[in-house]
């Protein structure tokens, strides 16, 4: 995959590295992974209160 200057640049400002130090290292990706997983679960259940209050 090719990756872009502005996917390089949402990288570096997310995580704090660039796709080189994220490919390089495996601690570094589990640590991203990880912040990615974290991010979306807390917008799941941002997103189910809502919902919730939305159909009260």
């Amino acid at each position: 995959m090719k990756y872009t200057s502005e996917m390089e640049k949402a990288m570096e400002q997310s995580h704090g590295m660039n796709y080189a130090e994220y490919e390089r290292k495996l601690s570094n990706r589990l640590k991203v992974e990880k912040s990615r997983e974290a991010s979306y679960q807390k917008s799941k259940q941002i997103l189910s209160e809502v919902n919730a209050q939305v159909h009260k």
